[in-house]
């Protein structure tokens, strides 16, 4: 079975936080999308890689495209 045939794909757009704006493509309306953007590390162990993570909350009651997730500040 061809995932890209069976899967509906909707538009979402994040509302505030570092990435308020951003348009893409979900499939299954997640109830939560993660933003991960990378940080300069100084001397890295054993390249070690860190990530600030943000996420972003489905707003309920959407009925049609694009999706709205707000920026939910006080996660993880």
């Amino acid at each position: 079975m061809d995932l890209h045939v069976a899967t509906k794909w909707e538009t979402a757009v994040l509302a505030g936080g570092p990435a308020d704006g951003l348009r893409m493509r979900v499939a299954g309306r997640p109830s939560v999308v993660q933003v991960t953007c990378p940080c300069q590390v100084e001397d890295p162990a054993d390249g070690v890689q860190v990530a600030a993570l943000y996420v972003y909350r489905r707003r309920l009651g959407a009925r049609d495209e694009p999706l709205m997730y707000g920026y939910d500040s006080a996660s993880p």
